[in-house]
């Protein structure tokens, strides 16, 4: 019989999870506010739930996807009312860590273990089962959780106690934050220099310049579509805030990452709210005079 899981949260990361782990041989019901989110599970094989309780009451496991630390409060308090004690809950939001803390304090006094374990890859990568996952928290419950991860993970790893996963999705977002705004600069850069910007990134991706926001968003800056794919960028500006909050309350003045955020903040101000984040390629080509 397989593990029944149930997803919480069925947005683009949470509704490509449920589609990779029903895919992979689980028993996945779930539940989301949103209909179009509950229908598109039935449409590939999962089970829609009336609520966040229905769902708790029918798994072994938990994952929950969710984009707001509201919504994460309410959902550990109702999972906290009616699961049983001894079921295990995994949280793959990037949020605060005082709100996951909350969340796990509120879900440990009835007897459940919350795992704090963000996800690295975009909602394309998501789709294609291309995540990588910073798992922390109680080992044991861990071991438990491990062959769902691997349901819709290429590879994960146990960093330590609970919250080491959000600080290792936080240094991991940095990097990703500043190389696409980097991949922008040098795409704009090229073809502004006459280059072609298709030769360009097979060139320079099979260079020791590379990078992985290179190779998966550098395709999107050349076609200069902009529009769904990846996460949008009003999304992101999330998990800038956090990192921001997160480098200032550890005294690092991370000079690279406050200007990367200042080239995101006039992307959102030019109208780039709903696009993917490569769409920081678009801002850095109008201030070179690009038109296309």
């Amino acid at each position: 019989m397989s593990t029944r899981v149930g997803v919480i949260g069925l947005g683009q990361m949470g509704g490509a999870i449920a589609a990779n782990l029903i895919k992979n041989g689980f028993t996945v019901s779930g539940f989301d506010p949103v209909d179009a989110m509950k229908d598109r599970l039935a449409a590939n094989g999962g089970t829609p739930l009336d609520s966040v309780g229905a769902v708790a009451r029918a798994a072994e496991i938990l994952v929950i996807s969710l984009p707001s630390p509201q919504a994460l409060a309410d959902v550990a308090a109702e999972v906290a009312g009616v699961t049983k004690s001894g079921q295990v809950a995994m949280e793959v939001s990037t949020l605060t860590i005082d709100d996951k803390q909350a969340a796990h304090d509120t879900m440990a006094a009835a007897g459940v273990t919350l795992l704090d374990i963000p996800m690295s890859g975009t909602g394309v990568q998501a789709r294609s089962g291309d995540l990588v996952y910073f798992a922390s928290g109680d080992e044991a419950a861990y071991a438990t959780a491990k062959p769902v991860l691997e349901g819709f993970c290429r590879d994960g790893y146990h960093v330590g106690g609970f919250g080491d996963g959000s600080r290792m999705k936080f240094v991991a977002n940095l990097l990703v934050a500043i190389h696409n705004v980097a991949a922008g600069e040098a795409m704009t850069l090229a073809r502004k220099a006459g280059l072609d910007p298709q030769q360009t990134l097979d060139v320079i991706g099979a260079s020791a310049a590379t990078s992985r926001m290179l190779e998966v968003r550098g395709p999107t800056m050349v076609s200069g579509d902009y529009a769904g794919g990846g996460i949008a960028l009003r999304l992101f500006q999330k998990d800038m805030s956090i990192i921001g909050g997160f480098t200032k309350e550890l005294g690092v003045a991370a000079p690279l990452f406050q200007t990367s955020a200042g080239i995101y903040d006039r992307a959102m101000n030019e109208g780039h709210e709903e696009d993917d984040t490569a769409s920081v390629c678009a801002v850095l080509e109008r201030m070179a005079g690009i038109k296309r």
